[in-house]
């Protein structure tokens, strides 16, 4: 490895250390909003039952959501995104 590169690397580490220790700030910050998913099944609407079917989760599942005891995560919280964002599309293409 180059020691240039190497160095960048030790660098790195140094400062995600000093950050998880609390001694730096870091550079960026995301923060990502939970989806609302009895909006989005609001605003398809379709019943508990219809949506947990659609998105092929049980209702149990779907209520912890809506309720958020849990939040969707993986493929479930990027086909809610794609739902809220083109209902249309997607209702078409989970439909057929």
């Amino acid at each position: 490895m180059e020691n240039v590169l190497f160095d960048d690397l030790l660098q790195s580490l140094k400062e995600a250390k000093a950050i998880s220790e609390g001694k730096a700030e870091a550079s960026r910050r995301f923060q990502m909003s939970p989806t609302d998913v009895k909006a989005v099944r609001e605003q398809i609407g379709l019943s508990q039952s219809e949506f947990a079917k659609l998105m092929r989760v049980s209702i149990k599942t779907l209520q912890n959501w809506e309720q958020h005891r849990r939040s969707p995560t993986g493929p479930a919280a990027a086909l809610l995104k794609i739902v809220s964002t083109a209902p249309d599309i997607a209702l078409k293409s989970l439909h057929s």
